[in-house]
């Protein structure tokens, strides 16, 4: 006679559930990328003064390039610093 032993959540288990990540710049009340706007742009780079990839931030890849731009332009302009120590 044998016995055979079932767990219970092997067979129930529910696949990991991802948030949609929604673009910060698209959309009816969205923010506006200007280079101008140092505290805007602050969001989206890191404490060593990188961009951070959009991966990460959500920026969708028309908006990513916008963002580039004028993250680099505000560089040029000396309103925000190319590298931090």
């Amino acid at each position: 006679m044998t016995i055979e032993v079932v767990s219970k959540s092997a067979g129930t288990r529910r696949p990991f559930f991802r948030r949609r990540k929604s673009c910060p710049f698209s959309g009816p009340k969205a923010i506006k990328i200007d280079y101008k706007d140092v505290r805007t742009l602050q969001r989206f780079i890191s404490e060593r003064g990188k961009m951070v990839p959009s991966r990460i931030t959500a920026v969708s890849t028309k908006k990513q390039r916008e963002l580039s731009k004028a993250i680099k332009r505000a560089r040029f302009l000396a309103l925000i610093p190319y590298l931090v120590q």
